[in-house]
């Protein structure tokens, strides 16, 4: 058999892409010092390495609040951060409308019209100051006499502006307010590349519901129905196999469950086919007890288990194994569908998860794309298959994983 093991990456559209490369890095490396820090003091030889440090201590303090997006309370807690980053008496960040989401500093009376005063900016994206009649305040004491407002940018619109206010305005503040804008509006767009996504695993899931939907509930209700008048017991118990079934693929929950009742909706799927084939379906569960409690994407199983059965055993004469596998392999487990049947062309399944094909079914380039999503290219389905040798779909995941969980 060929074992098929696909890794898709795409490549950099645009500069915004690369800049998001950078960014992440610089993230790395403010996660890096921060650790080091919380070790042991650092010594920094000069003040330009403390003022380095400072800097980059300060960004990660307002990276997590704007990677929630340009919300109002992710606005408020970055703010103060920002006026540190810049050091002027206060600062304002307003929506793409001229909201003012947040003020931080003195002469919070101008918090009001920091919307009026980003208007060019939301307007045309370009940085400018404003000053004298611009910035009025009748207050002697008040410390806010000038402006500096620069835009934020995602995916190449305007979506908000940064304004630091201050006595007085320097061509360094009027840089410093352009890059720290940059910066912020890459933030943004991250938060919004996370949304993305989830918005992706999200339709993802949706259109698997759909494609395994029809087939499955035609062929079970078919099966019901014929034990309706010769087995009223089993035709009932079958109902409320099929009722669970249903409840939990179409259940509205988060991304992830535990492999544990991704196996039972599985022997819930199980039970239903048997009632179709019969003996004919043989059905073997090796799963290790360790593994039960992985979070794993919602669905991943199911659709293997669905192939190996309609692609398997559909076209073959006489009994048909489908054997399910989970291994406990230290900080992963090890998952496997693997049926006897009839087997495939390799370059047909490596078509359908390269995304060459259209002919998914059940599927398979569907779980794979999800797998690809949440842990990385080198947890994508392996499928070793020939034609009249079966098929072998497995794949690994991580026992534990930053942002997979049950809620």
């Amino acid at each position: 058999m060929h074992p098929i093991a696909l890794t898709t990456t795409a490549g950099l559209a645009d500069t915004s892409w690369i800049t998001v490369v950078v960014l992440a890095a610089l993230g790395a490396a403010v996660v890096a010092v921060t650790a080091r820090v919380a070790r042991r003091r650092p010594d920094f030889g000069s003040s330009a390495d403390r003022a380095t440090f400072e800097t980059l201590h300060t960004a990660s303090l307002a990276a997590p609040s704007l990677r929630e997006g340009l919300t109002s309370a992710g606005a408020e807690r970055s703010t103060k951060h920002l006026r540190a980053l810049l050091g002027t008496a206060a600062v304002a960040i307003t929506d793409a409308a001229g909201h003012t989401l947040a003020w931080d500093g003195g002469g919070v009376g101008h918090a009001r019209l920091a919307g009026s005063h980003a208007a060019r900016v939301l307007a045309d994206g370009q940085t400018v100051v404003l000053s004298g009649g611009d910035v009025e305040c009748d207050d002697p004491d008040c410390p806010i006499r000038t402006a500096v407002v620069a835009p934020i940018i995602s995916d190449d619109a305007v979506v908000g502006a940064l304004a630091p206010y201050g006595r007085s305005t320097s061509a360094g503040l009027v840089r410093a307010t352009d890059e720290v804008a940059r910066w912020v509006s890459a933030q943004v767009e991250l938060a919004e590349l996370d949304r993305e996504r989830t918005r992706a695993i999200e339709a993802e899931l949706r259109a698997l519901r759909a494609q395994i939907s029809p087939h499955f509930i035609y062929n079970s209700l078919a099966a019901i129905a014929s034990f309706v008048r010769t087995d009223p017991e089993r035709a009932r118990e079958l109902l409320l196999e099929f009722a669970d079934f249903t409840r939990y693929a179409f259940r509205h929950g988060g991304e992830y469950t535990t492999l544990a009742d991704e196996l039972t909706n599985i022997e819930r799927y199980l039970e239903l086919e048997k009632a179709r084939f019969g003996e004919r379906l043989q059905v073997t569960l090796l799963v290790a007890p360790e593994v039960l409690a992985v979070a794993v994407p919602f669905l991943v199983l199911q659709p293997l288990v669905e192939n190996a059965v309609r692609h398997g055993l559909e076209g073959k004469s006489g009994i048909g194994h489908v054997t399910i596998t989970a291994k406990d392999v230290g900080s992963q487990a090890h998952l496997a569908v693997e049926d006897d049947g009839v087997g495939t062309d390799p370059e047909v399944v490596r078509a359908v998860l390269s995304g060459e094909s259209e002919t998914d079914s059940v599927g398979l380039g569907n779980v794979d794309a999800r797998l690809r999503q949440v842990y990385g290219d080198a947890h994508g389905l392996v499928v070793e298959t020939a034609p009249g040798a079966g098929t072998r779909v497995s794949f690994t995941v991580p026992k534990f994983a930053p942002g997979v969980s049950v809620r």
